[in-house]
């Protein structure tokens, strides 16, 4: 397989099978990219786990916020960090360790 470009039919099969997302660094600032993409992928019927170590156990639209990936308490079938670019390497680790 090319990793350089993926076909449509290829993107769309894994987006299609995504039920469970982990959106690491997600706010209850309603301002913010990523109160408005939680909100969005809510209502499109994807269980998201906001991941955010300052709001961990409080409540972002209704969902319970985590500290850590490791915490979610299902399996994650997609991550989307909404991070600066230096904390990235550190939430790969984090999801190889899952």
């Amino acid at each position: 397989m090319n990793h350089d470009a993926y076909d449509n039919a290829y993107i769309a099969g894994i987006l299609n099978s995504v039920k469970t997302i982990a959106m690491v660094g997600a706010s209850a600032n309603d301002v913010r990219p990523s109160y408005f993409v939680l909100k969005y992928l809510l209502g499109k019927g994807f269980s998201v786990f906001p991941i955010n170590p300052g709001q961990a156990g409080k409540e972002i639209l209704g969902r319970m916020t985590y500290a850590r990936l490791a915490d979610v308490p299902e399996p994650i079938d997609m991550v989307d960090v909404f991070r600066g670019s230096a904390a990235v390497p550190g939430v790969v680790d984090e999801v190889l360790r899952l």
